[in-house]
């Protein structure tokens, strides 16, 4: 395969409805790190499983240079597994135990192989991913989320793979594994093909490959050099729209003046023959002549309309549609100094552990607070419990009663059964059906598509759903809850939740891990919770 450790030829793929993912696509990937961006819904996770071998192409083929190490999106883990067992060195740590222990059965030969060193090779794995104080035998159900990842990351990496595949590895991270997986993906030497919606892991990579209406793009360079790239051809395809446009406006005025030209000579030549006397059949031949030219003369220039936009057709697919949204939240505003949220000495224990305790916590409007902290610090419990799904064991709270909103990151706040329209006019009653139409429309969501069932959206469809639902609900927040909002999100995505939040005139609490989507929407105070205390930090603090 020359130096592609990776050759997609002539890929198509349906699902079993026979809905349509890719047809004929075709694309090389050599050693480095390839960033892969795409909408939600374009079939980025699908590929991978497809290069995985997890899923069946119905037609063409993937061929991949020695070993695939593949770790999706969501890990198919239970919680009765052990360390080792989900790094795949359960039996052969085994049989090294049986072989120490004085047993020579061939078996546990056969079982090490060449991985006498596999204990060794283990530790140092983890601990390069912040998994140093792992003990091999520990319990998967006492991880947190972002341990889970970056132990699945572990076992991929320890199958020495050639090609390494990641569907949004930076989910549920703190920034503190982040920046250890950024570590360990900067010293890769293989080929690796990373789905991400982190701008920071993005801006490591050596090429983005952009996956647009079925086919691929290769752009060299990080992620911002992509933007730029993607900016400078969207500044010319624009141009050349605008040039297209007024081409067609030329060609049909010319032709316009040409079809009036040849009613003047017809209609003055047709009284120039009258007033000449010539025989009738010399006057109709004449006549015919003079229509033919004119006929000739018409369809030139009409075929230069129909060039004309054709051109401006072409020019209009180059276009990207950017899909912005523009809103005014003047019902969300919180005047400067009013309490939102009061609590003092709160205490929260969960399981017998005791998640925190004598925190206080005011929230006047409209500050932007980012919380922080380690996986498992307890951000998530202090957001409920600051929306009133959870209460304290200990302490006082004061609440905006019914005007706080909860994002979780399951995104459940809307009936799934009903439709988009349905869900608003259930948040906003009092709101005409016509400007419910509107707004949802200022969502980016138009004609059939605001009767879809909430259950089939996109990751993305759903949080701007949500969005409508939340800031135009009756009445609005004044103090909105947000937990890692953009997992699972694209970059396109990302940008929208950015556009809301600039809109958005209250308070908000937004617990997030990334540090490029926190400096975007302006953050003002900046909270950390960790060891059970929660703090003031005056910055983002670099340990996440």
């Amino acid at each position: 395969m020359s130096d592609a450790f990776l050759v997609v030829s002539h890929l198509s793929f349906s699902w079993p409805d026979d809905t349509p993912v890719f047809d004929g696509l075709s694309f090389a990937v050599g050693a480095g790190r390839t960033g892969l961006v795409a909408p939600n819904g374009a079939g980025k996770s699908t590929l991978l499983r497809l290069i995985a071998g997890e899923l069946r192409p119905t037609a063409g083929s993937v061929a991949a240079e020695g070993v695939i190490g593949y770790l999706p999106q969501t890990l198919p883990l239970v919680g009765d597994l052990t360390v080792a067992e989900v790094l795949g060195v359960a039996p052969v740590i085994h049989a090294l135990n049986a072989i120490e222990s004085g047993d020579v059965a061939e078996e546990h030969f056969t079982t090490v192989g060449d991985d006498w060193d596999i204990e060794e090779r283990t530790v140092a794995q983890l601990d390069r991913l912040g998994l140093g104080d792992l003990d091999l035998a520990r319990n998967l159900s006492t991880l947190s989320g972002g341990q889970v990842i970056s132990l699945g990351l572990a076992a991929q990496l320890l199958k020495r793979p050639d090609v390494l595949l990641l569907d949004e590895p930076t989910n549920n991270l703190d920034l503190v594994a982040r920046g250890k997986l950024y570590d360990v993906l900067e010293d890769w030497n293989g080929c690796l093909l990373v789905i991400s919606h982190d701008r920071a892991l993005l801006d490591r990579m050596d090429r983005i490959a952009e996956l647009d209406r079925g086919e691929l793009r290769s752009y060299g360079g990080n992620f911002t050099a992509y933007e730029e790239a993607v900016r400078a051809a969207r500044d010319v395809a624009e141009k050349n729209v605008r040039n297209a446009e007024q081409e067609v406006k030329r060609e049909k005025r010319e032709l316009q003046q040409a079809r009036e030209r040849a009613a003047r000579r017809a209609s003055n030549a047709s009284k120039n023959l009258g007033n000449a006397g010539l025989p009738k059949i010399f006057a109709g031949t004449m006549k015919r002549n003079a229509q033919e030219s004119a006929g000739k003369a018409n369809e030139t220039h009409t075929a230069r309309v129909n060039d004309a936009k054709a051109r401006l057709d072409e020019a209009g697919r180059a276009v990207r549609d950017e899909q912005k949204i523009a809103l005014q939240l003047p019902a969300t505003n919180v005047p400067a100094g009013r309490t939102v949220f009061h609590g003092e000495g709160l205490g929260v224990e969960l399981g017998g552990r005791e998640i925190f305790s004598g925190a206080d916590l005011s929230i006047r409007g409209p500050e932007r607070i980012a919380l922080t902290g380690p996986n498992g610090a307890g951000k998530s419990t202090l957001l409920r419990l600051i929306h009133g799904d959870l209460e304290a064991d200990a302490g006082q709270i004061k609440r905006a009663d019914g005007r706080i909103a909860y994002l979780s990151q399951r995104l459940d706040l809307l009936d799934l059964d009903r439709s988009i329209a349905e869900n608003l006019a259930a948040f906003a009653p009092a709101m005409p059906e016509a400007q419910r139409m509107n707004l949802l429309a200022r969502f980016l969501f138009r004609g059939s598509r605001i009767h879809l069932p909430v259950r089939v959206l996109s990751g993305g469809e759903r949080l701007r759903a949500t969005l409508a639902c939340v800031l135009y609900s009756e009445p609005a927040p004044q103090l909105l809850l947000l937990d890692e909002p953009t997992n699972n999100l694209d970059l396109l995505s990302v940008s929208q939740l950015e556009s809301a939040l600039d809109a958005y005139e209250g308070a908000f609490v937004v617990v997030s891990h990334d540090a490029r989507f926190l400096a975007e929407i302006k953050v003002s105070r900046w909270l950390r919770l960790d060891e059970q205390r929660l703090q003031e930090t005056g910055a983002q603090d670099p340990r996440g």
